[in-house]
């Protein structure tokens, strides 16, 4: 086990790729950088892996799923992957640091990316081996006399997984494990500046799972070249993808020459309708809560708050009451919720998106800027803009930092519309005390999940995809699990 530690908490990941069941190194010996957000200081390196490896990664998960049993053992995959989840648990503090380390994810924070993952791993384990893999789908009449017609549920084969560094761990697990439940064998390109999230895992699957040479591969990179690479292979069947809708469209256009099926959780820009008889008490404070926690880095974030005019400042008020004290620091330190952005360049972005809104007409209320208390490290205020041009820039872009806008309304329709007026369609919530009333609401918007008087709608059981685009297809729930099957009809005799 490779790794670092010093006296902060801070600790260094596995720098070694899993290529066809061994722990390795990129041919050359070159390493990259991988920066810690609170210190801006490097923490350590991981390999720096070529068009090479992932070429030697695809060739080995070829092999794989064409020559071995997995796609074809059921009861074998499932105790694999409670391998990993016991695996997973023995292993989950020292992933813990290694997520604060790379991501400056506060500690506080840390079930939904830890606990949650392995939690998920099991899940997967039980829920495909109680999969009906062989559904009869009724007796037709046909030219040629009655034909009985049974549905096989099949893998597809070699699915790469490129993967995202806000919660890279999860969905590290999120987009390979339902994958490899279902028969499917796997590589994975994690983030380049969450590498380790990748790595550890590629560790834990070789040291400490039954999981055959090849089936599970991960491959990290700081050249997007590797990426592209894996999802222009034709060897490879399906890409799962979690990013920014820019990138969504190049791997879509990657793809296109393969027709190979493309899994897509793009950008949002979500919207928070709140209605005029909502309990702004409650609603305002984890309004302002959820555009604080992870730093705001975080596809799903109802980032658009719109308040009915008659009660405009109110909720403006509590919204600035809560952002304001809302803590803000040290990722190692228990009881702050909000670390630093995940680099440099995020932050300027996130700062850079703040000044043009106020250069478009929306009001500072609070923040906007670097806290002064917190020099060192990629920290951004908790910001709060008002009176926001629903078509200005800062209204349709993705922010993906600690930033509310908020617009006032007169109607509900009008609320609606504003709500609407996105390319994106991945989040929305309603807040009122007519559920009725909010549900009818949620109706009308056209995105793919909306959460009424903070009610979530993500879960392992319930499907969750985007609209517009904000991607293509579902993760979690039956839905989702079957996006890593295809299905063949099979026409047979009485």
């Amino acid at each position: 086990m490779e790794s670092e530690q010093n006296e902060t908490g801070v600790l260094a990941g596995d720098e070694r790729m899993l290529i066809d069941g061994e722990l390795r190194h990129t041919a050359s010996g070159a390493t990259f950088d991988v920066i810690h957000p609170a210190s801006e200081q490097v923490a350590g390196v991981a390999t720096d892996g070529t068009v090479a490896d992932m070429e030697a990664a695809v060739g080995a998960a070829r092999r794989a799923f064409d020559a071995g049993d997995w796609s074809r053992d059921v009861e074998f995959r499932r105790h694999c992957l409670m391998q990993l989840h016991e695996a997973l648990d023995r292993n989950k503090e020292r992933l813990r640091r290694i997520l604060i380390t790379e991501v400056g994810c506060p500690v506080t924070v840390t079930g939904s990316q830890i606990e949650a993952p392995i939690h998920e791993v099991a899940h997967w384990a039980e829920f495909g081996a109680a999969f009906d893999y062989l559904r009869y789908n009724g007796v037709h009449e046909t030219p040629l006399g009655p034909a009985k017609r049974v549905l096989r549920y099949e893998p597809h084969g070699v699915v790469g997984a490129i993967t995202p560094w806000n919660v890279p761990l999860y969905l590290n697990v999120a987009e390979t494990v339902p994958a490899l439940m279902a028969g499917n064998t796997v590589v994975l390109k994690p983030a380049q500046l969450t590498p380790w999230s990748g790595t550890e895992l590629g560790r834990i699957v070789a040291e400490e799972t039954d999981i055959p040479a090849g089936v599970f591969n991960v491959v990290v990179s700081n050249a997007n070249e590797v990426g592209a690479a894996l999802t222009a292979d034709p060897r490879v069947d399906m890409i799962t993808f979690t990013g920014s809708t820019a990138t969504g469209r190049a791997i879509l256009a990657a793809a296109a020459p393969t027709v190979k099926k493309t899994l897509l959780e793009l950008g949002g820009k979500s919207a928070h309708i709140v209605l005029d008889d909502a309990d702004l008490g409650s609603a305002m404070p984890l309004a302002a809560m959820m555009a604080c926690v992870m730093s705001g880095q975080s596809c799903v974030l109802p980032s658009r708050i719109l308040l009915p005019r008659s009660r405009y400042e109110e909720g403006i008020e509590g919204l600035k009451q809560m952002m304001e004290n809302f803590p803000v620091g040290d990722p190692w330190t228990p009881g702050v919720m909000q670390g630093p952005q995940i680099s440099e360049t995020q932050r300027q972005k996130v700062l850079g998106l703040i000044r043009d809104g106020i250069d478009d007409g929306a009001r500072l209320v609070t923040g906007g800027g670097i806290p002064g208390n917190l020099p060192v490290g990629y920290y951004t205020q908790p910001t709060l803009l008002v009176d926001v041009d629903p078509n200005s820039r800062i209204a349709q872009e993705e922010i993906f930092g600690p930033v509310l806008t908020v617009t006032p309304y007169d109607t509900d329709d009008e609320a609606v519309a504003i709500a609407n007026n996105s390319i994106y369609g991945l989040s929305g919530e309603v807040s009122s005390a007519d559920v009725d009333r909010a549900f009818a609401i949620a109706a009308r918007m056209r995105t793919g999940n909306v959460s009424i008087n903070g009610k979530s709608h993500f879960g392992i059981n319930s499907p969750f995809g985007g609209t517009g685009q904000s991607g293509l297809g579902y993760r979690n729930g039956t839905h989702g699990y079957e996006e890593y099957l295809h299905i063949k009809t099979i026409g047979m005799p009485e």
